[in-house]
Order: structure tokens, then sequence, then C-alpha cells
């Protein structure tokens, strides 16, 4: 066996027991620093039973400070229920493979032979593998505890009085019935007890139960025993009867109120189970911070059926000031916890609101976001407070503050808290996760970002050395050598040199347009234009080549008025038309167009050029791409035009497409918003 299978052999699984017992605490310090010595888990149990309903509140307040005295030592927390708690302990251990099991003094000696076998005696029959270490303590406390089979009374309500009444009196009926047609007494007793089993089961508590159980033996023997109606029985057998009847009555009603107890715990720890299932589900689909939050909110609403608070991370994040969130400032902790981020949610469902933070609450919510404990009511820190807040939190960030509306009467129970903390676990790993998603696609854009840059110095770099050296070459042979140029070389340089600057002129607009796009800076000046008037302002700025081109616009017979920024579209006309000139031959038809469509207009470049093949439509509206894989090529082109003019039409609320155009060529067309003045009118 090598060391890492030795080591995973021979790795302790420690068990503790909870209890409200103040004795309890120190047992889960000496169960931790076990776990710690030997290098295992530690498991903390609590059994529930019918009897914990009647904890007082002093034992709640102790038995949760043990649970999350247990959770800040590493266990986990583990909570079944049943009426013998020895069984259940050792049942949970022996199939979680418990090796070793802490318990404290108190109730581990048995004093007289008579006595029933104490803790120790019962784990050590039923869990017989498993070792038991005993903690002595300094005082033994005698919490007040309900015997299996206690016949605690509570005042029935009317409902169950009458539905009690109901079932003796179709129990006389039917045994009258039973006894006319000469059954037995046994089978009349046996109606007796079926109706004390409905009761116990249907109505609250044992009171109901034990009622029907001694009124079954009195109208038993009033009606349905000689001499009839009268509590007087000649049969010498018939006392016993009545004892036998009445005890198994009592012991029927008992263990189906036992039973309805047992069910009624499981629903809610299946209820209880589901809400957290839902909460997981829940939070795994959700895609923005609201919507996790909302989850939390509702989940957690569902499982304390109360009011909650949740106050959210404010938009300071760790991530902009690389502090973490439990080294912050009072001045970030106070725009956490501003009166707009708290919002309500009722527990009768209705939409949460934003509420107004009293003075005490905020320092309640200001000392849990920072200390990262909980804080409030049912507390030692803040007990005056009107909620029980605790912190939506990782081991590293705070994501938020959940309050719980709670009193000193009216607690959170163990298992509940364990459900509770469990879910704000799951809630804080999905900010967490939608946190580390964010800050993956900022370092992502970064990237691109980054990779935009070096291309455009790459393009620039590339595409401005050859305009840039043609004017000063040009310009220094003008100087220099004026004399000896004809007049047809000196128009040709002059030309050229206004091509090259021209050129520089359009990249440079765009370059400006498209910082502005990103940025975010671009401000729309919107008005009423005629189409008419910004295509012909357009034709008039595109290349000089177009007098080798045949271009026509048509924009209707009546005034096509839309509104728009007259300048943005006419950069991305002229953008749409200069491409159309570098990338189709000489004496190509070049045709812009716009009409109506709908409640918009719709503008078209289309030529009967090469067209564009189907492999690249995809990407021609990508920043740099110039129909070839190299990022500008010889037509001096960065790439920029198409996708500026996407973002302008987009920034207008349209969208440009590209189709081909028959039988050759292609189509760019865009559409914008018309105005409401009508010209017609």
């Amino acid at each position: 066996m090598n060391t890492a299978t030795y080591k995973q052999a021979s790795k302790e699984h420690i068990l503790v027991c909870l209890s409200s017992s103040p004795s309890n605490e120190r047992i889960v310090r000496m169960a931790g620093e076990m776990a710690q010595a030997f290098g295992g888990t530690l498991t903390a149990l609590y059994v529930q039973t019918p009897g914990s309903a009647k904890m007082t509140a002093d034992d709640i307040a102790r038995l949760q400070a043990h649970v999350r005295l247990a959770t800040a030592l590493g266990a986990e927390i583990v909570t079944t229920h049943g009426d013998d708690v020895p069984t259940q302990i050792a049942e949970y251990a022996q199939v979680s493979d418990t090796t070793k099991i802490v318990l404290g003094r108190s109730g581990t000696e048995r004093q007289h032979f008579w006595n029933a076998p104490s803790m120790t005696e019962r784990l050590t029959a039923l869990a017989p593998g498993v070792e038991i270490h005993i903690i002595p303590d300094a005082e033994v406390y005698h919490a007040r505890r309900i015997p299996n089979f206690s016949l605690a009374f509570s005042v029935p309500t009317p409902r169950d009085l009458l539905f009690t009444l109901l079932m003796l009196i179709i129990s006389t009926l039917i045994g009258w019935l039973f006894f006319r047609l000469h059954y037995t007494d046994a089978n009349i007793i046996m109606i007796y007890l079926l109706g004390v089993l409905l009761t116990s089961v249907t109505t609250s508590g044992y009171t109901c139960g034990i009622l029907a159980s001694v009124l079954s033996v009195v109208l038993y023997n009033y009606f349905l025993t000689e001499p009839r109606l009268t509590l007087v029985a000649y049969g010498k057998d018939y006392p016993v009867t009545f004892a036998v009847m009445l005890g198994a009555a009592l012991l029927v009603g008992t263990l189906a109120a036992k039973l309805k107890a047992h069910a009624e715990l499981s629903a809610r720890d299946a209820y209880r189970t589901k809400t957290l299932f839902d909460a997981n589900q829940q939070l795994q689909k959700a895609e923005t911070k609201e919507a996790i939050y909302q989850a939390t909110a509702t989940q957690v609403q569902r499982l304390v059926q109360r009011d909650i608070l949740i106050y959210p991370r404010p938009q300071l994040d760790a991530a902009d000031t690389g502090t973490p969130s439990y080294e912050r400032t009072e001045l970030d902790l106070g725009a956490m916890t501003s009166p707009s981020t708290g919002y309500l949610y009722a527990a009768d469902g209705h939409t949460p609101q934003p509420i107004p933070s009293t003075e005490r609450e905020t320092a309640v919510v200001h000392w849990v976001w920072q200390h990262r404990k909980r804080a409030g009511a049912t507390t030692d820190t803040f007990p005056k407070a009107r909620y029980l807040y605790l912190s939506i939190r990782t081991s590293q960030e705070v994501y938020g503050v959940i309050g719980i509306a709670c009193s000193e009467k009216a607690p959170l129970d163990a298992f509940t808290s364990s459900i509770l903390l469990s879910m704000l676990g799951e809630s804080a790993l999905a900010l967490e996760s939608l946190h580390n998603a964010e800050e993956r696609e900022k370092a992502a854009v970064l990237a691109k970002n980054e990779q935009l840059r070096a291309n455009l110095l790459r393009s620039i770099s590339h595409d401005l050395r050859t305009p840039l050296t043609s004017i000063s070459g040009n310009a220094d042979t003008l100087l220099h050598s004026d004399a000896s140029l004809d007049a047809a070389t000196r128009t040709q340089m002059f030309t050229d040199i206004y091509d090259d600057a021209m050129w520089l002129t359009e990249l440079v607009e765009n370059l400006l347009s498209i910082t502005k796009i990103t940025n975010g800076s671009m401000k729309l000046q919107l008005s009423d234009q005629v189409m008419d008037d910004i295509v012909a302002e357009a034709l008039r700025h595109i290349d000089r080549h177009a007098d080798a081109f045949h271009i026509t616009s048509d924009c209707g017979e009546e005034p096509l008025l839309v509104h728009a920024d007259a300048h943005l579209i006419m950069q991305v006309l002229i953008n749409l038309v200069n491409n159309a000139i570098k990338y189709t031959p000489p004496g190509s038809h070049i045709a812009i167009s716009a009409f109506r469509e709908g409640s918009r207009a719709m503008v078209e470049v289309a030529d009967d050029g090469p067209g564009i093949p189907d492999a690249q439509k995809a990407q021609v509206f990508e920043m740099f791409y110039t129909g070839s894989k190299r990022v500008a090529d010889s037509r001096r082109s960065l790439g920029l035009g198409l996708s500026l003019c996407r973002s302008i039409v987009r920034a207008h609320g349209g969208e440009l497409t590209l189709r081909d155009h028959s039988p050759h060529g292609c189509i760019f067309s865009f559409t914008l918003p018309l105005s409401e003045i009508n010209l017609n009118t």
C-alpha cells in the first residue's frame, strides 16, 4: 500500500452531536481539535425530535450558537429527525463511515438497574465498530424534554372538537348496527378503535385522540352493553374489556399522532430540501446580478416565510479598487448601505420595494458588511434590531447583506438556519462566477482592443508610408526641379499630391469617427433632412476617379424627409460609393437610391462589379478587413469604412446589410427613421 492510499484509508471521520446544553460548546470545540489533530473530517449532527418544537427561546439560541461554532470549525451540519436519538446517531454513523463519536458526560451514567440504558450503552450496542469519546462536564445540564409517549395536552380547536364528536357518533351508529346484527363485541370495539385512529390522524396534537379514547369506552358501555343506556355492565369480563379497549385506544391514538408529527417533519424537511434545490437551479440559470439577488430573496422567503431585506453590493467593486470588500473604507460602506440599495421582499409576495433604512438597521448592515458575521435580532450584536442580518459572501468577497424578520419569540430553528446558510453560500458562488465571467469578458475586450490597436499601428505604418513618401517626393521635385518640368508633368504631380492628401483626409475622418464611436463620445446631431440633399452633397466629396464610372442617384419624385445626422449619413454614403469605385473596374455602374419602406426610409448603393464572394460577406463589416488575408492591400484601404458605416447606421436605429446584385455586383442597404413632418400636407 502506497503512502497516499494509506493516508486515505486511515482518514478519520469524527461525529459530534449538537444539543442546546451549555456544555455542548466545549464538546464541539474538543471535537474540532480532535479533527484537526487527526487530520480528519468533522460532522456535526443534530437529531430533531417532535419535542424540539417545544424548546425554549434560550435553548434555541444556544443551539444556534453551537451550530455556528461547528460551522466555523469546518464541520458539515447534518440534521435528522426521529424519536430515538441514539438510534438516529448510530444509523448515521454507520452510513457515513464515522470512526469516532464525541459525546458529553450528561446522560451517560446509569443510576439503577431498572433505569433505561444510557446513551453511551445504547450507542455501544448499536454501533460497536465506532469509537465513543466522552467529554467530562463540570456541570450536568438537564434540559426540559418530552418523553416519547408524553400525553401533552393542548386546547383543541372547534373544528377538531366537531370532528371528534362526529367520529364518535358515526362509530356509535355503526356499532349499534353491528349490535342489531348480533356481531361480536370485538367487531364493535374495532369500529371504535378505527374512529380513534382517524381522529388522532386528522386532529392536531394528542388531546382529541385521548378524549376520543375515553369517550369511546363510555359510549360503548352506555349504548352497546347490557343493560343499555346505563353505565352499569353485568358481565364480569367487561371491566377487563373496558381497560383493554381504553389502553388500545390510547396506544393507537398516541402512535397515530406521533406518526402524523413525523410525517409533518418529513414534509417540512422535503420542502426545505426542495427549496434548496430550486434555489440552486435558479441561481445557475440567472445571468445578471439582479436575477441572482431576486432568486436568492425569493427562495429564502419561501424557506422562512418572513419578510426579507436584500442589500446588494454597490457599483463600487473590489475589482475596480483592488481592495477586498472587508478592507474598504467607511465611505465605501456608506455607499453600500444607502437607503436606495435596500429592497424589501414581503412575505405576502408583493413586488420588492426600496426601503428607507433606519439609523439602527443601517448600523447593523454596516457591521455585518465589515465584519462578515451575523448580527441583529436573536444575536448578541445589535439584539434590538428588527431583522437578523447575514452576509452573502465567499472566503474573499462580500456580495451583499440579507435581513430576515426575526424576534426572540420567533427565532429560526437549527435546520432552517443550516439550509439558509447553504442558500447564501450558493448565492455567493453564483455572484462570484458572474463576477469572474465579467472580468474575463473585460479581459477579452481589452485583448481585442489591444489587437485592434496593433493592427491599426501596423496598417498605418504600412499604408501611410506610400502616400507620405509620394507627397514628399513630388513636393521635393517641384521645389528643386520645377523649371525643368513640362506643364503635363507638373499637373500630374499636383494631382498625385492632391489624391494622396484627400486619401489621408478621408482616413483621418474615419479614424476620428471610429474613435468617437468606440469611446461612446459621438453624439448624433439629429434634424429633419431631405435625402436628395444628403446624396447630392455626398457625391460632391467622393473619389476624384468617379468620372470613370457611371454614377446615378434616384430618391423618388416626392421629397423624402429623414430624421438623421446629415454629416454622418453623408460619410456613410461617401464610404460606400468610394468602396464601389475602389473594387469595381472603370466603366461600372453605381446607383444610389432612396425610397420609403413602411415607416422607415431605405437607402441602397448598388454596383455591377465582380461582387463579394459568399465566404467573405460575413467579414466585410469587421474592422481592418479588406477582402484579403492581409491587414491592408494595395488599394490603400485600412478596412475601416464598412465597420464605421455599420456603427453609424446602428446609432440611427438601423442596420447595414449586404446582398448580391443581379446579374453580378453587390448592394449595400440601410434604413433611416422618417421625419414626422409630412411635406405633402
